[in-house]
């Protein structure tokens, strides 16, 4: 069960005082230990100098993976705190996933919102989406726009996973969504008082989301906010303020604790890279198109790495994001 995750049981002691006595006849629970350190096996030392040990390194290999993710969310937490954010995106997203010209296929997203009527027209959702383009830092909406609606992004109509290391912004109201993803990562290694203030905010922050879309959510209990009009966009723009002043002490604490986590869950030398690594990590690139300018950022292991891994790095971070495109791990680059 939920709870129960990265607990080890403690076994009450025996007659003896040994926890392996089974004399009673039911082994009873004295309870659970949540430290990270127990859990992962910290106290079992690897042998870093010795490379032929086949043992040796599919562990640590294991160990990359597990770490992984952490540190994937750890610089996502980074870079999202010592962003400038975007206050102009008026949360169309929703509507680029229902934008649908003359000519063009159907949005292929739209049946996820099949059972909610749209509140507006069609032609207001396509001269809305059209009047200025779209401005969505967030990767993971990209790949529900609508094929015809990609052009549109001022971001790219083709993003990779890397890009959210320099997409990802304070203002964004899908990235305090994402920072119950990144808190339940952390259970049962977390704060239960933070985890109810990150679900406060990423409740708060669909609620927005729904009321600035082109879907009729009244019926929900939820209000509207014309996104559509000057007015609407000016109420979008000072809750979407609101909302990113509560996210940011929030989005500290998580940082803190996932560093925290990882200091005593890890060894050192598992977490800064290093040589020790090598044998895992080839070398990687990442092409970025921004301004017209291509750059190709080179990434592998060690402290220097622009991958938000260590020296592993997941595949799907070298995955390809496109409207009406595959989930991530169904759309990786092929690097022949």
């Amino acid at each position: 069960t939920l709870h129960m995750r990265g607990g080890v049981p403690v076994p009450m002691l025996g007659s003896e005082g040994d926890p392996e006595d089974t004399t009673t006849e039911e082994q009873q629970l004295h309870g659970v230990l949540y430290n990270p350190a127990v859990f992962y096996n910290r106290h079992i030392p690897l042998n870093n100098n010795n490379s032929n040990n086949d043992e040796d390194k599919e562990r640590k290999l294991q160990l990359l993976k597990t770490i992984a993710p952490f540190q994937w969310y750890t610089s996502i937490l980074h870079q999202t705190l010592s962003s400038d954010p975007i206050l102009h995106c008026y949360g169309l997203h929703e509507w680029a996933m229902q934008y649908h010209p003359e000519g063009a296929d159907p949005p292929p997203s739209a049946k996820y919102q099949s059972s909610l009527n749209l509140r507006v027209s069609r032609q207001v959702i396509n001269d809305t989406v059209e009047r200025k383009g779209v401005r969505c830092t967030h990767v993971d909406a990209l790949r529900f726009f609508a094929p015809a609606a990609g052009p549109l992004n001022h971001h790219g109509a083709s993003l990779q996973r890397m890009d959210q290391l320099r997409l990802e912004q304070k203002g964004c109201v899908h990235a305090h969504m994402d920072l119950l993803k990144i808190g339940l990562k952390l259970q049962g290694f977390i704060d239960a008082e933070l985890m109810v203030d990150i679900l406060e905010v990423a409740l708060e922050a669909r609620k927005l989301d729904v009321e600035a879309s082109p879907y009729d959510a009244t019926g929900y209990g939820v209000g509207i906010v014309p996104i559509e009009t000057n007015e609407g966009r000016k109420v979008y723009r000072e809750r979407q303020i609101g909302l990113m002043k509560r996210a940011e002490p929030v989005r500290e604490r998580l940082l803190d604790a996932y560093e925290v986590f990882m200091k005593i869950a890890f060894d050192e030398s598992l977490l800064v890279g290093g040589s020790s690594g090598d044998e895992f990590v080839g070398k990687r690139t990442l092409s970025v198109d921004d301004d017209d300018e291509k750059n190709v950022v080179t990434t592998r292991s060690g402290s220097n790495n622009t991958t938000g891994d260590g020296p592993y790095v997941a595949p799907e971070r070298l995955a390809l994001a496109e409207p009406g495109g595959l989930p991530w791990r169904k759309n990786l680059i092929d690097e022949s």
